[in-house]
C-alpha cells in the first residue's frame, strides 16, 4: 500500500473516530469545570487521535526515518531559523506599514501589543514545529515517493491550505452528552469549507504560502529556515488585527477578502510570491 493511500485511510479513520469521542470529551472537560467551545474540543480531538494513528502506523509510514531527515543537525540550522523569522517579520511590518499609510492605527496601545509577543511567540514556535514536521518533513517527502516532487509539492501545499479552511463557523457549548455533536460539527466544518465565496481567497493566500513553506524546506533539506518563517508569519497573523482594526477600513486587496484576514489580501499574496522567488538567495549561507 502506497504512503499516500494509508495515510489517507488512517487520517478519515481518525475523523471518524474522533466525532465519536469528542462528545464524551466535552462532558469530560465540562465536570472538571472548564468551559470550552466544543468546535475547538473536537479540533484538538481529532489531532489527538491522528497522532496516535500515525505513531501506531510509524514503520509502514516511514515517519521517524522522515522526520529525523528533517529536523536534522538543529544547532547548525539555528542561524537559517532566525534568519527565516526575519524576513516574514519584516513582510508582515511591510503590511502593517501599508495598512497605517491608508488610515488604519492600532486598536492597542504599543505596551499593550508587547506584551502579547511573548504569549504569541511561544504558541507560534510549537504551531511551527508540529505543522512543518507533519506538512513538509512527513507528508511532503512521503508523498513525493508516491507522485514525485513537483505534484507532491502542490499535492502537499493544497492539503495545507484545506487543513486550515475546515473549521466549524459556529462556536458552542455542550451540556451533557450529544453523540451526535462531533459528526454535526463535522458537516458543518466540511460544508463551510466548500463555501467558494468565502473560501477561494483564503485557500490562495494558504496555498501560496504552503509553496513558499514547501520550497524553503526543499532549498535547505531540513525544516529550520521553514520553522522561522512559519514563526514569523503565526505572529504577524495574530498581531496585524490588533495593529489595523481601528481607523479606516482597510480595501479587500489588503485587509482581505476571505474568512481569513491578511492572507486572503492580493498584498499578501504578492509578499509570499516575493519570497518565494528570493527563497533560493535568502536560503544560501553565507560565504566566509
Amino acid at each position: 500500500m502506497s504512503f499516500t493511500l494509508r495515510l489517507t485511510i488512517v487520517i478519515l479513520a481518525s475523523a471518524i473516530l474522533a466525532a465519536i469521542v469528542a462528545p464524551f470529551a466535552a462532558a469530560a472537560v465540562a465536570a472538571m469545570g472548564f468551559r470550552f467551545p466544543f468546535p475547538r474540543i473536537f479540533d484538538r480531538t481529532v489531532m489527538v487521535i491522528v497522532a496516535i494513528a500515525v505513531i501506531t502506523q510509524a514503520r509502514a509510514l516511514r515517519a521517524i526515518p522522515l522526520l529525523r531527515s528533517g529536523f536534522a543537525r538543529p544547532i547548525r540550522n539555528l542561524a537559517r531559523a532566525t534568519r527565516g523569522f526575519l524576513i516574514a517579520i519584516i513582510a508582515i511590518a511591510l503590511l502593517v506599514y501599508l495598512a497605517a499609510f491608508m488610515g488604519a492605527h492600532a486598536s492597542d496601545t504599543s505596551a499593550d501589543l508587547w506584551r502579547l509577543i511573548p504569549k504569541y511567540f511561544i504558541s507560534a514556535i510549537a504551531i511551527a514545529i508540529i505543522e512543518e514536521g507533519f506538512f513538509r518533513a512527513f507528508l511532503l517527502r512521503g508523498m513525493a515517493g508516491d507522485f514525485g516532487r513537483t505534484a507532491a509539492l502542490l499535492l502537499s501545499s493544497a492539503i495545507y491550505s484545506i487543513t486550515h479552511l475546515i473549521r466549524s463557523p459556529a462556536k458552542f457549548y455542550l451540556t451533557g452528552i450529544h453523540p451526535l455533536a462531533g459528526f454535526e460539527t463535522l458537516g458543518m466544518s466540511l460544508a463551510h469549507a466548500a463555501n467558494p465565496a468565502l473560501m477561494l481567497p483564503t485557500f490562495i493566500g494558504l496555498f501560496l504560502l504552503g509553496i513558499v513553506l514547501v520550497e524553503a524546506f526543499l532549498e535547505t533539506g531540513t525544516v529550520y529556515f521553514a520553522i522561522g518563517l512559519h514563526v514569523g508569519f503565526v505572529i504577524g497573523a495574530r498581531l496585524c488585527p490588533r495593529m489595523t482594526s481601528a481607523g479606516l477600513a482597510l480595501p479587500g486587496w489588503l485587509g482581505g477578502w476571505g474568512s481569513q484576514p491578511l492572507i486572503s489580501g492580493l498584498a499578501a499574496w504578492a509578499v509570499a510570491i516575493v519570497i518565494l522567488l528570493l527563497i533560493r538567495p535568502l536560503t544560501r549561507p553565507r560565504r566566509a
